[in-house]
């Protein structure tokens, strides 16, 4: 039986099918012409124009999840963001982590820190080419060699120096170095540690505070005592938001170093955790910082 022929617009759908894949066997043939140049003036344009991506670094006791309310906002205002997960193992090695994300996406990358974050992004961007500014919020900003544990005791007011056994669960991890724990903050006080909220999540409500002391990610205390690398803040622009009631890391030690990192200092009436209480402030520095890229 012969099979019925094709009517007229079906067969114009299989010539047209037909002709589209030979072009499309022909560019990719050509190899060069997959990733020519813009064709246009205006497309070479638009691509120069373009918002760089946005990467939002987490810290210790915390998760990406910190990061929602920022995220929402950038997302609103046309920036691609990223926030992806900070293994809190150890300053170089959650930078080779960092570094290694960094180079999957396309095009110049915003990094951001929160809190041990500033640890992650100063060593992580000083290796990762297209990163292009730097924003640090509540945020260590390391110069070569100096810890997180030295940062926070260089001034007094810190509420994560006191006894560890005071404010941390410390719980054994497999295939950890000899010795080396995973640190939980306490969610009750005890002694002169004011409790999770106090301390980590002065001006959070109570019941958000509750939510992000039951999601918090471990922090290896081995992480506390590596020293940081070259600091990619002496070749990249910096921005700084500091909580002015900061019970984490002191004030008066962020503006510090962000007076070293000749940072662009924002300061705003926060804790320590300024991105979940004041987000518009957040946002709002890192576009700006995203604003210098083109």
């Amino acid at each position: 039986m012969r099979p019925l022929p094709l009517p007229g617009t079906r067969r114009a759908r299989a010539l047209v099918a037909s002709c589209a894949l030979a072009a499309a066997t022909v560019v990719f043939a050509a190899g060069s012409q997959v990733t020519a140049a813009p064709a246009t003036a205006a497309a070479a344009e638009t691509n120069r124009g373009a918002k760089p991506t946005v990467v939002l670094v987490h810290g210790a006791w915390a998760d990406a999840s910190s990061w929602n309310a920022v995220t929402a906002r950038l997302q609103h205002a046309g920036y691609t963001v990223y926030a992806p997960p900070n293994p809190l193992r150890g300053v170089s090695q959650d930078a080779r982590t960092l570094e290694s994300f960094v180079a999957s996406i396309p095009g110049p990358v915003v990094l951001v820190g929160h809190s041990y974050g500033g640890m992650v992004i100063t060593n992580a961007a000083a290796k990762a080419g297209n990163v292009k500014a730097l924003v640090y919020d509540n945020a260590y900003i390391p110069d070569e060699g100096e810890t997180v544990f030295q940062i926070n005791a260089a001034r007094p007011g810190s509420c994560v120096t006191a006894e560890p056994t005071t404010f941390l669960n410390l719980v054994p991890y497999p295939g950890g170095p000899s010795g080396d724990v995973d640190a939980y903050l306490k969610w009750a006080p005890d002694g002169t540690y004011e409790g999770f909220r106090g301390c980590f999540a002065n001006g959070v409500p109570a019941g958000r505070a509750r939510l992000l002391a039951a999601g918090q990610r471990p922090f290896a205390v081995s992480a506390g005592s590596e020293p940081s690398g070259a600091p990619a803040w002496k070749s990249l622009p910096s921005w700084a938001v500091i909580g002015t009631t900061d019970h984490v890391i002191p004030p008066a030690e962020q503006r510090s170093m962000a007076r070293r990192a000749h940072a662009h200092v924002t300061e705003v009436p926060a804790g320590h955790l300024s991105l979940v209480t004041r987000p518009d402030v957040v946002t709002r520095v890192i576009v700006e910082a995203a604003e210098t890229v083109r």
